[in-house]
């Protein structure tokens, strides 16, 4: 059962904060301030504003390598996930407008060669002789994988956005804005980030050499920068957001890849309306899908056709796959929320390990992000890889780092992990199916040594009431209009008291609510996914997101329910 989460009101800007603001609308200036922003000018998000393309360390070293090898046959080596496919398609369409004769990709097979360019991998993709290997969003832990490249005589380009390990592979160039000692302004770039930036800096080098226009090829591609980047979860800084906002607006423009348009389409998406949750949650599990449960193959195909019936044609099967994915998420959902509920008194460890032979190991890093929001602390997911062996897959909270618990926990048991790797938010791990429990008793033990103050609350952080004024047509726009939100930049959500007129439930889950403000106001409409259940009457405390319903051509605000609370009775 889901319990009612504690409820933290972010601390009010001090009348010097706001001075700094002072030329926005005051409850924007608010939210801004809560978000880190304090100069207007990062609320810029032109392209004149992005990090300098020759700030990012290597960029350079990366062209030249990419330059000597422009006539000779280069594999891309891609991720299985919707970061690693924009990055595929990103590369391989700027190659082709730059005049690269030869270029293919490679992605491994999850189930049977692994993450990132293993040994195994250079064996496939030896078979095709190419004279350079490019890893994107993946290759800065491939230390035998890169060895194995380099014996073959094959030069090797990583480009990767995740945490090195305590060695580094030796390819011919890494980019890498996380490398020790790296002074490039924005660490979180996604892989396709990483992936724009190398595009970038070989574009405007080709232009310089005298190839009309090839500078601007890579903007051409931002709609792909954007689906990877927000459905990665990176945080959004300011630069991520730049290339966020710019991509969303070739993509509103009509101005994107026939895949992209073919996905968010088929999800119900109006681009001329589009906002960043829609990448991250209409167009991305698609793709994702197919690299959970097939082959990413088919999701990086639907980005690399220009033709809109093919696209269309490539969708709808990756729609089929997301529908294949959501029925296994759904019982192996119930299996693990079982487990926990049936935990003693709700005692759980301070890291949750699940591990369930018939799970799917595609499948498990949503589960450990489903678990994680109905036990508030990191969780890790873990099913049968082969005979022997684990596949585990981490989601953390905020302030446990994932991959530094599991560097902890394999410096103490230097025996107990075969491989990991990630970020701070997510990582993936692979383990002896002997070692589960040891590991299970570990983890939780190292996350107590290293962060004994970790908070399991799972508090709701709120910016506030809402003032009455703001529950306007124009004012859920101009929310609309301030993004791009996501991760690190969290869309704005609102707390406050509210009287019920009206509730009923619609679909299968859902309670659809008509209220006001328990002060007074105006009657407002309301809907709470997934929800359903007591009758409230009285005055309830909401958690809420203001947001733009259209319904029959008509747009009205509406209120986004994160949680509804009893606060007290009022119909005796």
């Amino acid at each position: 059962m889901k319990q009612t989460r504690p409820v933290v009101v972010r601390r009010p800007p001090s009348a010097a904060e706001l001075e700094t603001l002072d030329s926005l609308d005051p409850v924007l200036a608010r939210l801004f301030l809560a978000r880190g922003v304090t100069d207007p000018a990062e609320l810029d998000y032109s392209l004149a504003g992005l990090l300098p393309v020759s700030s990012l360390e290597n960029v350079n070293a990366a062209v030249e390598l990419l330059l000597a090898h422009r006539n000779q046959r280069i594999i891309i080596v891609g991720d299985f996930d919707v970061d690693g496919a924009t990055s595929t398609a990103l590369l391989l369409r700027c190659f082709a407008a730059f005049g690269f004769s030869d270029v293919e990709y490679l992605v491994p097979n999850r189930f049977e060669y692994g993450y990132g360019l293993s040994p195994e991998i250079v064996q496939v993709a030896a078979q095709r002789k190419p004279a350079l290997l490019v890893t994107v969003d993946n290759g800065v832990s491939s230390v035998a994988g890169v060895q194995a490249a380099k014996k073959l005589g094959m030069a090797v380009l990583v480009t990767d956005h995740h945490l090195p390990g305590s060695e580094l592979p030796a390819a011919d160039v890494i980019v890498n804005p996380n490398l020790d000692g790296s002074r490039f302004a924005s660490r979180n770039l996604a892989g396709v980030g990483v992936a724009f930036y190398v595009a970038a800096a070989l574009g405007r080098r080709l232009q310089q050499d005298g190839l009309a226009g090839a500078a601007k090829v890579p903007v051409r591609y931002l709609d792909l920068v954007a689906l990877g980047t927000v459905a990665d979860v990176v945080p959004l800084d300011y630069n991520n957001r730049i290339l966020v906002e710019q991509g969303l607006a070739r993509i509103r423009a009509g101005q994107t890849v026939p895949g992209i348009r073919a996905l968010l389409e088929q999800a119900g998406r109006q681009l001329p309306r589009l906002v960043s949750a829609d990448l991250g949650f209409a167009a991305g599990p698609r793709i994702n899908a197919a690299g959970r449960l097939e082959d990413i193959a088919i999701g990086i195909e639907c980005l690399l056709t220009d033709d809109e019936l093919q696209a269309r044609q490539q969708a709808a099967i990756l729609g089929e796959i997301n529908k294949e994915r959501r029925q296994i998420e759904t019982t192996m959902r119930e299996q693990a929320f079982a487990y926990v509920d049936a935990m003693t008194n709700r005692r759980w460890p301070s890291c949750v390990c699940l591990y369930e032979p018939s799970w799917h190991q595609g499948v498990v890093g949503l589960i450990a992000s489903r678990v994680r929001e109905r036990c508030h602390r990191p969780v890790i997911a873990f099913a049968r890889e082969s005979d022997g062996w684990l596949k585990g897959s981490a989601r953390s909270i905020q302030g446990v780092h994932a991959r530094d618990l599991l560097e902890a926990v394999s410096a103490q048991h230097p025996d107990m992990i075969s491989k990991f790797g990630g970020h701070a938010m997510a990582a993936g791990l692979t383990i002896a199916a002997d070692q589960y429990e040891r590991f299970s008793a570990a983890v939780a033990t190292q996350l107590d040594r290293l962060y004994p103050s970790a908070d399991f609350s799972g508090a709701i952080v709120s910016d506030g009431v809402l003032p009455a004024a703001s529950f306007s047509l124009d004012f859920a726009k101009s929310l609309r209009a301030a993004g791009p939100w996501g991760s690190g930049f969290e869309e704005p959500l609102w707390s406050g008291d509210f009287a019920v007129v009206e509730q009923r439930t619609v679909g299968d889950n859902h309670l659809k609510l008509r209220v006001h403000a328990a002060d007074g106001g105006d009657v407002v409409d309301a809907i709470a996914f997934n929800q359903a259940g007591p009758a409230y009457r009285g005055v309830v405390q909401l958690a809420y997101r203001l947001d733009v319903n259209e319904f029959r051509g008509r747009e009205t605000p509406q209120l986004i329910v994160e949680q509804i609370s009893a606060l007290h009775d009022g119909s005796a």
